[in-house]
């Protein structure tokens, strides 16, 4: 997606340790002009699907979800970072590592909001690692539900993630794909061109 690009061209910065900082248009500031477009998009990607439920985890993917559910008319569940006293009940959980931050946590979403018969599309900011996706794909199987596939804002390809995930089979649809980066430069994957 262009403008997902243009964006991470200029205003993004990327950060020792090989973090993309995107907090001026994608996760702490949000630019709504991007935010509808990629709704739009994931749905474009997604037609015909049957997605019935879409599921991030809390905090940044909340709006790019939130967006694509949006526009393609059904619920969007998040998963919450630690269960709290309004999380009650039969739950699925998964232990999730965040390359941002470093550290690990454990995931929760309640049985009542994610089950069986339920096709769901798993949407996040970033795809690095795969970590955080994986984690999402647990609480799914778990669930009894069925992944449709995966929507991502950015994938920094070099990283690995997307890639042994799709090796399993599952369906990964990236808006801006990194090849590779640096302090001075983003270079962006090609549609056709392997990252």
């Amino acid at each position: 997606m262009r403008l997902m690009e243009d964006m991470i061209r200029n205003e993004g910065k990327v950060l020792p340790g090989g973090v993309l900082k995107v907090g001026s248009f994608l996760n702490q500031r949000i630019d709504t002009d991007l935010l509808r477009e990629t709704g739009q998009e994931i749905a474009r990607l997604y037609a015909g699907a049957g997605v019935n439920k879409v599921l991030t985890i809390e905090a940044s993917g909340i709006a790019i979800a939130a967006a694509a559910a949006l526009e393609m008319g059904v619920p969007m569940v998040f998963a919450k970072k630690h269960r709290s006293s309004n999380v009650e009940g039969d739950v699925v959980t998964a232990v999730v590592h965040s390359f941002t931050h470093g550290e690990d946590c454990t995931v929760v979403v309640s049985r009542e909001y994610l089950g069986p018969g339920d096709r769901v599309l798993l949407v996040d900011d970033f795809l690095a690692n795969g970590a955080a996706l994986e984690g999402l794909i647990s609480l799914t199987e778990q669930a009894g539900a069925e992944v449709a596939g995966a929507a991502i804002a950015v994938e920094k390809c070099f990283q690995g993630g997307g890639e042994a995930l799709r090796k399993k089979g599952y369906r990964i649809e990236s808006l801006a794909r990194i090849a590779s980066m640096d302090e001075n430069s983003v270079v962006f994957v090609r549609d056709g061109e392997a990252p």
